[in-house]
């Protein structure tokens, strides 16, 4: 059960990479304006700067998620396993944030949110079962 909630975990730090590509490399893209919903180019460079925080805090996210895989692996469970909660937690709160922020968001936060809190719940009964 630990190595599926790894593998969710690994799963939503590639999702959250990806986020961090859109919001801070390509934010200004057509293709990128339509999945956030901006309709036009001079709205998108006026919130580039934000976009580009904002990326990188999914980035940060996924960082601290992959490290505690890499540790948990490598055989400090502790420290690792600690990273990884705390990467995905905060993912699923980031996703609770959006959708209670902005109702119409609720299929963004599920995208957002789902994977990590699989992570989530297939690591805690790894570790509970010990």
């Amino acid at each position: 059960m630990l190595i599926v909630g790894l593998v969710l975990a690994a799963a939503a730090a590639a999702f959250h990479v990806f986020i961090f590509a859109l919001e801070s490399l390509k934010w200004t893209e057509p293709e990128t304006r339509k999945i956030f919903g901006v309709a036009s180019e001079a709205d998108a460079v006026t919130m580039k700067g934000l976009a580009f925080n904002q990326g990188f805090y999914n980035l940060f996210l996924a960082l601290t998620a992959l490290l505690g895989i890499g540790l948990t692996i490598v055989g400090f469970a502790t420290v690792g396993l600690t990273l990884v909660f705390a990467g995905t937690g905060m993912m699923v709160a980031a996703a609770l944030v959006l959708v209670l922020s902005d109702s119409t968001k609720v299929r963004a936060a599920a995208m957002q949110g789902t994977l990590p809190l699989l992570a989530i719940i297939a690591t805690a009964i790894a570790v509970a079962i010990g």
